[in-house]
């Protein structure tokens, strides 16, 4: 049994380098003097990736519950098909089944409180399709399972703090995604996270246009005054410091984006390009807006390093301490917010 912070992690996809930065990850074992872990994926499969990469000083502790889960020990909850086979840097319909069995298995007990938070290594997108599975990324699958109005995903580093409006949609979809209340609804889901998640108060962010030079007045698109100014205009309306629209070449080119707690992209590689130009080895997706705290490392399976011991391991390590630390701050901000008396409440509303 354990009274430490439990982190659930999902194994991805199995094939690529999820078990080395996992697995390379609690070769410190800080990692796990202050966490609980439990890796959801398989014993065989992780001893398979220990073997190819030449890990011998780290010692799994195997369960079949994740109330057995123990302190001081890393965990790993077998929940796949045994007799799976490892292929290194294949896509393989059998590896998107492991990710989507381990994934179930996670949300099950996240749902029933036998782990505190999730972290999400990277799975493949298309091999994890399938009957049971029919969503873009962890993201929208999260949202359904845990019957969220809204969510936003969140690129995390040192440097910036970055959310899109459209996610995994279509670049000729994304103007006729968009809308004002869908910018607003975003917009509400990323001040109430940088509140409580990371106890920045009176957050401002910018947003971003969607053409170039941000329309220039209509001459290059009306979106941004038909759609982003309004819906800036009404979140400011609704006590939210919001900013913009800003040209996201300029924006990110001179730095501005240093001077905002958080930025808001009208779509994916828009917010995500510069991001991952800048932090891609540290950076750290989280999803905002779910009533429970879940981060994945920003990269993906990357088949073309899977057995090679070259992954970095920085953006999982950071995934991995910044769930933990997300879940004390919101157990501190929802005692600091339920208090009527506390002179700070103001200050977070």
């Amino acid at each position: 049994m354990t009274d430490k912070i439990k982190i659930g992690i999902t194994h991805g996809d199995i094939n690529g380098i999820s078990y080395e930065v996992i697995l390379k990850t609690f070769l410190d074992n800080q990692a796990y003097s202050n966490y609980t872990p439990v890796i959801y994926g398989s014993p065989k499969v992780a001893a398979y990736h220990r073997k190819a990469l030449d890990i011998e000083n780290l010692n799994l502790n195997n369960i079949k519950y994740a109330h057995e889960a123990m302190d001081g020990r890393v965990n790993i909850l077998h929940c796949i098909d045994d007799e799976i086979r490892v292929e290194l840097g294949k896509s393989t319909e059998a590896a998107g089944k492991a990710s989507v069995d381990a994934l179930e298995k996670a949300v099950e007990d996240l749902k029933n409180k036998n782990i505190d938070v999730l972290v999400t290594a990277p799975i493949d997108k298309q091999n994890i399709q399938s009957d049971n599975f029919s969503f873009p990324g962890h993201t929208e699958f999260l949202k359904t399972r845990f019957e969220s109005d809204d969510v936003v995903m969140l690129m995390i580093s040192e440097l910036m703090k970055v959310g899109v409006v459209t996610g995994h949609v279509p670049v000729a979809d994304i103007s006729k995604a968009l809308s004002r209340e869908k910018i607003v609804s975003k917009l509400k889901v990323m001040n109430h996270s940088l509140l409580q998640d990371f106890t920045i108060r009176k957050p401002k962010i910018a947003v971003l246009g969607l053409n170039p030079h941000a329309g220039d007045n209509g001459v290059i698109g009306n979106e941004e005054k038909e759609i982003i100014t309004p819906a800036i205009e009404e979140a400011r309306e609704q006590g939210i410091m919001a900013l913009g629209p800003y040209p996201a070449d300029g924006f990110f080119g001179a730095g501005s984006f240093a001077q905002f707690d958080a930025i808001l992209a009208m779509y994916h590689d828009q917010g995500l390009a510069p991001f991952k130009a800048l932090s891609i080895d540290g950076g750290v997706n989280f999803t905002a807006g779910l009533p429970i705290v879940r981060t994945s490392p920003a990269h993906g399976t990357a088949y073309e390093l899977a057995g090679k011991g070259e992954a970095s391991i920085d953006s999982f390590r950071r995934a991995f301490y910044l769930a933990g630390d997300i879940f004390t701050k919101r157990q501190e901000y929802s005692e600091l917010t339920k208090n009527p008396l506390n002179p700070s409440k103001q200050e977070y509303e």
